[in-house]
């Protein structure tokens, strides 16, 4: 069923691009527009915009551009009717259900690799909640889950379900719905035999579906529900790298906390599911967890994206804590996040917390029980310390003196120097004195290492200046076209003027003379239909990837908001000439082919004079 232009219109006028790029980009204002990093390429200096007035968004080091539409299926890798529900389901805008499940039905009968396994797993998370849910099989570890405080609608919208002991359940389910066989080796879900029989991966687990950034399920998490002689193995056990599953790229819960994250202004960073679906279940909804390994530094640019506020709530046992110490050494070392640490107290984890201490203390504990990044480092060294003895309690001080070499407030630095001061008995000026003695060593080792022309790949610069386009400067030829379209799309006049010339008119380059002949067919199918004339309807009607991209770019143009026709004259002036000059350079190297066949070496010089005269003043715009 084909999506209504109307619709598509009505959907497109009523959201604000901004709203729905903001869950994906961390976006700062900036004059009249919003600047972040790039979500299609890395980069350190923020080179991505957004401009709420024309509804648009640009990069001007990669050159991407479009509307919300365009955003959509280039982020989420959409087609545009399914792009168009997306952005309706973001910004909360009804549509006709019976488009819904027509989207849903051509999706069914894709027939990508890609698609395929993304069906196998969602088919696989059905048959597993399925079995949690509504089989004797399920039972206890649903009335496990119950205990442990999760509530049924809690555990429907995460997907909760349950593998059962039999190790060929799910191998039968999907070979019975036709799936080849060498896709289900490619799903990770099955472990091959050396007869080649393949055996289900998970068994006697509880499972967790793991979705990616768009939300699909790309593999899955088994917590071991009951060890026994039949089952052994990890607590728990994860899907392995497939095609779709990539570890060090995904973080659970992204793509449901990433709205939550944007309105809190912070992500909480959790060590486990369990952690994060508990405290979801009692309001803290902007948490994630890496999966079950170290973070990585593309999970730490996934977060980089939409928040600079970090809060690590590890586990508080002496494992959880040494896990929030390197979680919060590489946030440091790679990114400028704001962050703090969340401390468990009797080495419980956030479920045990919650579960014990109940919701509200969770929450005031989230609010106003967490320490600084300092703090935590102040509390992390002292441990295993005997403060007693004089000579660790000496080394202790030159450690926290030397880690003070990273705090960049003088308020804050201060503020700890009285603290060391007040427990140890030592006057302040002493300790700043031993302070400044660390800064000069400090600065003296700085000033011997080489210096660095570029900034090292893995700092990326989180200030938001003036951008200027990355891509290289346009000649003078190029400019006026660009010019001249953006005139074009807003200038009734302009259209008028460039149909009375007396010469029939060209671009110089071929791009922008399809979208001139592109936006000429939009006007006149516009006019026809009574449709939308705005450049993001444009931009829908034009399907080239790089003539959208271009639009974007003419729509980025800083021009005043009169106009005169001696400024489209100039333009047109400037482009007609270029146009004149490559035919005349065309016809002298023609020209110059004739002499040389006919061996007319004075001919030949004089064309030759010409053509490099040509040349010059084609190249001089």
């Amino acid at each position: 069923m084909r999506i209504p232009e109307e619709t598509v219109n009505k959907i497109r006028q009523e959201t604000n691009i901004t709203d729905v790029i903001s869950q994906y980009v961390q976006l700062k204002k900036k004059g009249k527009n919003f600047f972040g990093f790039c979500p299609f390429h890395d980069e350190r200096t923020p080179s991505f915009s957004v401009t709420e007035e024309k509804q648009i968004f640009h990069c001007f080091s990669c050159g991407r551009g479009g509307n919300v539409y365009s955003f959509l299926m280039e982020v989420d890798g959409l087609t545009f009717p399914e792009a168009v529900l997306k952005t309706a389901e973001l910004s909360q805008i009804e549509v006709d259900e019976a488009l819904v499940s027509g989207e849903q039905a051509k999706l069914q009968n894709k027939d990508s690799k890609k698609d395929f396994l993304f069906k196998i797993h969602e088919e696989s998370l059905e048959l597993f909640h399925h079995i949690l849910l509504q089989t004797t099989a399920g039972e206890e570890a649903l009335a496990y889950l119950l205990k442990r405080g999760l509530t049924q609608e809690t555990i429907e919208t995460f997907g909760i379900g349950f593998a059962p002991h039999e190790r060929t359940l799910l191998q039968q389910y999907l070979v019975g719905k036709d799936y080849p066989e060498e896709l289900l080796k490619e799903s990770g879900l099955f472990i091959e035999k050396e007869n080649g029989d393949l055996l289900d991966r998970f068994s006697n687990r509880i499972m967790f579906p793991i979705r990616n950034q768009q939300g699909k399920v790309v593999g899955f998490s088994g917590r071991l529900f009951e060890t026994s002689d039949f089952e052994t193995g990890p607590k728990y056990l994860n899907s392995p790298e497939t095609y779709l599953f990539n570890k060090r790229s995904v973080l659970f819960n992204f793509d449901k906390a990433r709205p939550a994250v944007r309105r809190e202004k912070e992500v909480v960073l959790f060590e486990g599911f369990m952690d994060v679906i508990a405290s979801w279940q009692v309001g803290i909804q902007n948490g994630v967890a890496s999966m079950g390994t170290s973070l990585t530094n593309e999970q730490i640019q996934m977060l980089e994206r939409i928040t600079d506020q970090v809060l690590v709530a590890y586990d508080g046992d002496d494992a959880g804590v040494e896990a929030a110490k390197r979680a919060a050494d590489l946030l440091t070392e790679q990114s400028d996040f704001d962050l703090a640490i969340l401390s468990f107290p009797d080495g419980m984890d956030p479920d045990d917390f919650i579960n014990e201490k109940g919701a509200s203390v969770f929450k005031e504990l989230i609010s106003h029980g967490r320490d600084t990044l300092f703090s935590f480092k102040m509390d992390y060294y002292r441990r295993d310390v005997n403060l007693k003895n004089e000579s660790e309690r000496l080394g202790y001080i030159e450690k926290i003196l030397t880690e003070m070499l990273t705090i960049t407030s003088a308020v804050e630095r201060e503020m700890y120097l009285k603290q060391l001061a007040v427990e140890f008995d030592i006057s302040i000026d002493s300790l700043n004195e031993q302070f400044q003695l660390r800064f000069y060593e400090q600065q003296k080792k700085r000033s011997k290492e080489p210096k660095k022309n570029t900034p090292s790949p893995d700092v990326r610069s989180t200030t938001f200046p003036q951008v200027h386009n990355q891509r290289g400067k346009l000649d003078s030829v190029e400019r006026a076209e660009q010019l001249l379209l953006n005139r074009l799309f807003h200038f009734e006049e302009v259209r008028i003027q460039i149909k009375n010339l007396s010469e029939e008119f060209y671009f110089v380059h071929d791009d922008y003379q399809m979208l001139y002949l592109y936006y000429e067919n939009f006007q006149e199918h516009a006019q026809y239909t009574l449709s939308d004339t705005s450049i993001e309807a444009f931009i829908d009607f034009v399907k080239e990837t790089q003539l959208k991209n271009k639009i974007v770019e003419i729509e980025f143009q800083s021009l005043g908001v009169e106009i005169t026709p001696q400024e489209i004259k100039d333009y047109i002036d400037v482009i007609s000439r270029k146009s004149l000059l490559e035919s005349q350079l065309k016809q002298t190297k023609d020209a110059m082919t004739e002499a040389a066949k006919k061996g007319d070496q004075a001919q030949l010089r004089i064309l030759m004079i010409e053509i490099v005269d040509l040349s010059r003043l084609l190249k001089n715009g």
